[in-house]
């Protein structure tokens, strides 16, 4: 068989069975070794190909399609440092649990280590952050049920119960253009390989029975959710804990502050309350049973690891999350059909205990004080107040990391309205963020992304996809001119290398660049204009920026001024409400 029939079956049946086993979209990065795959994409109808000239966003783009649909979607580049350039994307969705297939293009064999162009190891570059790893054979002879075989299982391990990226890489010699006229191409000639079948994963019944039933007998239980996304959760979770009749701790990335389930257990402002350690002392739980990641607030880290109660960890794959160091009992079960027939144990809705009632009463004075009308200064905690108000029902929030996950922690209420709420926090990196809301955006569902000044740096060059393909997204950047986290660190002490080594102003002008990206740029400085701004943002299409403008030095008192205040009310009500 002549090279180019080789190569044209190898790649067509490749891409075929991707398609087949599930793979919808795909994100090329352009190259020339990588050209049998990506004119292959191309050519199939089955599979929508995007077309990313920076490979660093282009696989956050990628993470950001994938995290939304909850499907693999397929990364395509040259070999060489286009590869590289994947790895923080990578990265992150090893740990955020994202299914990502990574299809690195490489040198054959003979040109690998001899000094040729674009040629580095790409052998196992990623690590331990994928999940499968395959260098796959050069296209020789017929090698189409190889290929099938290893496409199959790409998408298979990605999207398993235990999802995140897998690494193909695919050496290839020239001549580099497949034949799309030839026979025998895509799935006319061989059977493609069948999907694999996953099935339930719960406990057995009756060491289920045996927990349902000593929760059951206690008071003080308390639920946590923490980062997740499985929407189902909501409804089953609140059922549950409305049998058992304790309180819900619910991260912002939980999915369960907005919606229309009911929320009366739900406690959203825990956060506030367990910042005092002379309330956390006050709140010992019988029992904690936590769904999803460990919570964003370090209040809730602290006060946990300073109980010594009975701590279960409900998740869906077979690891062993818990940053805490306590000793918990993990319990690898789907959190749906965990809570489903959890539920099945126990009675109908409790009457609210003292417990409950106590919790309850603590959140609402914390609610009121939290969102107490700010004065005529703006502040990051407000802007997500307003911002949660304006933004449309049926939309995704996509957060930053630092400070905006923290001030969407503290001041994002339960609402009725349809908001996923999402955030790279995997690996808690500031890289890559504007590129993955504009994937979340892509999929069609009308996207805000909040993020701070120095994140949005990092990564303007994904500005690009959103104009280029004209997808609609609203920014709101928070412009306090450099990294506002630090001021709660130790650092912040050290005057003398504090703000060239942690505060780090930017001191750009952002309304340049948005410029080049055809972006609807509004700098905003009162309250007014902010909400007018955000109003005008949702009725326009493509890139829509309100720059909130902030001073970093009166950060932390605003903040801290809002906690001693929940603090202080809470402790003067304890006596009534318990």
């Amino acid at each position: 068989m002549e090279h180019v029939e080789a190569l044209s079956k190898y790649v067509t049946h490749f891409v075929d069975q991707l398609a087949y086993s599930g793979v919808e979209e795909v994100v090329i990065s352009p190259g020339s070794r990588s050209t049998p795959l990506a004119m292959t994409f191309a050519e199939n109808q089955d599979i929508a190909h995007w077309v990313h000239l920076d490979e660093r966003s282009a696989a956050f783009f990628a993470l950001g399609i994938a995290k939304e649909k909850k499907k693999p979607v397929a990364l395509v580049c040259t070999s060489g440092t286009a590869a590289a350039n994947y790895y923080p994307a990578i990265v992150e969705a090893y740990y955020s649990r994202v299914p990502l297939i990574v299809l690195t293009a490489d040198r054959p064999h003979e040109l690998r280590d001899v000094g040729a162009p674009q040629a580095i190891n790409q052998i196992k570059m990623f690590g331990d952050y994928v999940l499968w790893y395959q260098d796959l054979a050069l296209p020789d002879a017929d090698m189409s049920g190889y290929v099938r075989r290893q496409a199959s299982r790409a998408v298979d391990v990605s999207s398993g119960r235990r999802m995140g990226p897998v690494h193909l890489n695919i050496p290839f010699r020239e001549p580099l253009i497949p034949d799309f006229t030839m026979e025998g191409l895509w799935r006319g000639e061989t059977v493609p390989v069948p999907k694999a079948v996953q099935g339930e994963q719960t406990p057995e019944s009756s060491y289920l029975e045996k927990l349902v039933s000593g929760w059951n007998q206690k008071e003080k239980g308390l639920i946590v959710v923490g980062p997740q996304t499985d929407e189902q959760l909501a409804e089953s979770v609140m059922d549950f804990a409305g049998r058992l009749g304790v309180p819900v701790l619910a991260d912002p990335l939980s999915q369960l502050r907005a919606g229309t389930h009911d929320k009366r257990h739900l406690i959203e402002n825990y956060d506030a309350i367990l910042k005092s350690e002379a309330i956390r002392e006050g709140l010992k739980p019988d029992y904690i049973i936590r769904f999803g990641a460990m919570p964003v607030s370090k209040a809730y880290l602290k006060w946990v690891r300073e109980l010594d109660v009975d701590h279960y960890v409900v998740d869906e794959e077979n690891q062993y999350r818990e940053p805490s160091g306590i000793s918990a009992q993990f319990i690898w079960s789907d959190s749906v059909l965990f809570t489903k027939k959890a539920a099945e144990g126990l009675q109908g809705e409790k009457e609210p205990s003292e417990w409950l009632q106590h919790w309850q009463h603590m959140n609402e004075k914390a609610k009121h004080l939290m969102l107490t009308e700010p004065g005529d200064e703006m502040n990051e905690g407000h802007a997500v107040v307003y911002l949660s108000e304006a933004m449309p029902d049926d939309s995704a929030l996509f957060v930053g990391n630092s400070m905006p996950i923290r001030d969407v922690d503290s001041f994002f209420m339960s609402t009725p309205k349809q908001v996923e709420v999402l955030a790279n926090r995997g690996a808690n990196g500031i890289d890559g963020v504007i590129s993955t809301a504009i994937g979340v955006a892509s999929t069609g569902k009308r996207t805000t992304l909040l993020l701070g000044d120095v994140s949005f740096f990092h990564d303007m060059n994904g500005l690009w996809m959103a104009k280029h393909k004209e997808i609609p997204l609203t920014i709101v950047l928070i412009n306090n001119d450099g990294g506002g986290i630090f001021s709660y660190l130790p650092q912040v002490q050290h005057k003398d290398h504090f703000e060239e080594l942690f505060g780090t102003p930017v001191g750009l002008d952002y309304s340049k660049a948005l410029e080049m990206y055809g972006a609807e740029h509004r700098r905003v400085t009162d309250w007014e204009a902010y909400k007018q701004a955000l109003k005008d943002s949702y009725e326009q299409s493509g890139i829509s920026v309100v720059e909130v403008m902030t001073n970093r030095q009166d950060h932390v008192s605003f903040h801290r001024s809002k906690w001693d205040s929940v603090q202080e009310a809470i402790r003067n009500g304890s006596e009534e409400d318990v």
